[in-house]
């Protein structure tokens, strides 16, 4: 395994090709940090106002992602499951239509590793490179360039995508010379990142409840043992009663049910990662599946009657 840890000191790679598949939070802070690297960048989204935005930003829109990859030496799909990430490769329009041979698939979707394996090998048997990169940090690191990126795949396939990963990542984690390993790590930090936001989520309605000073909690948690970053990630967005999403809370009911998925497959217990997914499961069925994952907090306080800033008062 290979760890890359380096500056942003990115040369000019006018020459190098790319195309962005999904213009979302994410997607659309990558495709900054390679124009901000000078290369000649395409985009796609199914919402023509991301495009519009990437192109007043100085790249190039396309109706299509098969028009977005027409001729990208470098293919970024930034899109939220693998039921997308396989209409982008081999749907109608998809990118398998006019990507050049030896051009590299770049997928960046959190999804089951065998899906990951399967997919890169429908795309291998037709000439082209498939790199496994999920992609962990959020919007704010993804803008900044400063994304960590979990990627497996064959050194060709890391070869040719390696100057456009060095432009949207501070650290490349090199996991394995085959798909599906970068996606197993990925699956890993879901896990802890899903039980540490409903565990986080569970304090501070409990200390809302015995009738804490909610900042005062937050100051001395983060100062203590008990702290996570997803504890002083989370958190202030429940102080501030602001839960437009950052990271929505049904992308955690996702990726919380493929660990569920692969534990069963693999006959091994995960009751802990169990009882987050019901927290998730239960904040989505309440309504509140499109908002900021720090929901899980809110759901404690409807069920308590316990009051939150921003929540109503009960």
């Amino acid at each position: 395994m290979t760890t890359t840890d380096k500056q942003k000191d990115i040369p000019a790679a006018a020459a190098l090709r790319v195309a962005v598949i999904g213009l979302g939070s994410m997607g659309f802070g990558m495709a900054a940090s390679l124009r901000r690297a000078r290369f000649e960048v395409t985009g796609f989204d199914v919402n023509e106002q991301m495009v519009a935005r990437l192109v007043a930003n100085g790249g190039r829109g396309a109706q299509t992602p098969a028009e977005a990859a027409q001729a990208a030496d470098v293919v970024v799909s930034v899109v939220v499951n693998a039921a997308q990430t396989e209409a982008i490769l081999f749907g109608a329009d998809g990118v398998a239509e006019t990507l050049t041979d030896g051009a590299v698939f770049v997928s960046s979707a959190t999804m089951d590793p065998d899906v990951a394996r399967n997919l890169a090998a429908r795309l291998e048997t037709t000439g082209r490179l498939y790199l496994d990169a999920p992609i962990s940090g959020g919007s704010v690191r993804a803008a900044e360039g400063a994304l960590t990126i979990l990627a497996s795949g064959s050194a060709a396939a890391f070869a040719r995508a390696r100057p456009a990963l060095d432009a949207m990542a501070t650290k490349l984690y090199e996991l394995g010379d085959e798909p599906g390993v970068g996606a197993a790590f990925k699956m890993i930090n879901q896990l802890l990142a899903g039980v540490h936001i409903a565990a986080a989520s569970e304090a501070i309605a409990l200390a809302a409840r015995q009738g804490l000073d909610i900042r005062k909690v937050y100051e001395v948690i983060t100062a203590s043992a008990g702290n996570s970053w997803m504890f002083e990630n989370r958190i202030p967005h429940v102080l501030d009663g602001d839960y437009a999403p950052r990271s929505a809370v049904d992308i955690f009911v996702k990726d919380l049910g493929i660990i569920q998925d692969m534990a069963r497959s693999a006959k091994f217990p995960v009751p802990v990662a169990a009882a987050a997914l019901q927290m998730f499961l239960m904040t989505s069925a309440a309504g509140m599946g499109r908002d900021d994952d720090a929901s899980v907090a809110r759901l404690y306080a409807k069920i308590t009657g316990t009051d939150l800033p921003g929540e109503p008062q009960t």
